[in-house]
């Protein structure tokens, strides 16, 4: 039986491989050096790195066949995979940024994009050394933060939250991406999978039988 290729999706910081189990995360030089003679297929957003992958004959870049029916023309080859994965539902993916989506009846119905949570704690440090602080992942929404570290976790989560909540209109919340774990503890009834991505991959291959 023919061995279906890996998956890999491409992102600014990392490469994320899918082996239809398991999903590995490993740095842009430190995939090349270990992928480069097994057959995958990927998508990217890192297009600086295009002219070295494109190279390796065993991979195959689907990018352009990854399509979703109301996407605007500049929307992230990712953002479109993730939706893919369900018909219907509020996708977010946390990683270096934040993006949130909305799908309806498999059509795509628009979406948001805030930095990450790395990026807004730098972000802090930047305005003051005062306010340099590790990011409190079990800090209460339910009460006014009384410290500085707390009073920062709760600047950042609060307003994704509000916003998020916003747009769930009762659609079921799927969460994925480097911080994707972290953000679903504050949301009930999240579904986080960090291999939402290929699933949305494996269903336009399926589509356009090439996997």
């Amino acid at each position: 039986m023919k061995t279906k290729p890996l998956l890999a999706d491409i992102g600014n910081t990392h490469f994320h491989i899918y082996n239809g189990t398991l999903v590995e995360h490993l740095s842009h030089e430190d995939a090349i050096e270990k992928y480069s003679k097994t057959a995958l297929s990927y998508i990217s957003v890192k297009h600086a790195l295009n002219h070295s992958i494109e190279s390796i004959a065993l991979w195959k870049n689907i990018s352009k066949e990854i399509q979703l029916h109301g996407a605007y023309e500049t929307m992230g080859v990712d953002r479109k995979a993730l939706c893919l994965s369900h018909e219907e539902g509020v996708f977010v993916d946390a990683g270096s940024a934040i993006t949130v989506d909305v799908m309806h009846e498999g059509k795509y119905r628009g979406g948001f994009i805030v930095p990450g949570i790395r990026a807004m704690l730098q972000a802090y440090a930047q305005i003051s050394p005062v306010l340099t602080a590790e990011f409190n992942a079990n800090v209460s929404l339910e009460h006014l933060p009384t410290t500085t570290k707390d009073g920062i976790s709760y600047g950042i989560i609060a307003p994704i939250k509000t916003l998020i909540d916003r747009y769930r209109e009762g659609k079921k919340l799927y969460i994925t991406g480097g911080d994707g774990k972290l953000l679903s503890h504050f949301f009930q009834d999240a579904m986080y999978d960090e291999a939402l991505v290929f699933y949305g991959m494996q269903k336009a291959m399926k589509e356009i039988q090439i996997c």
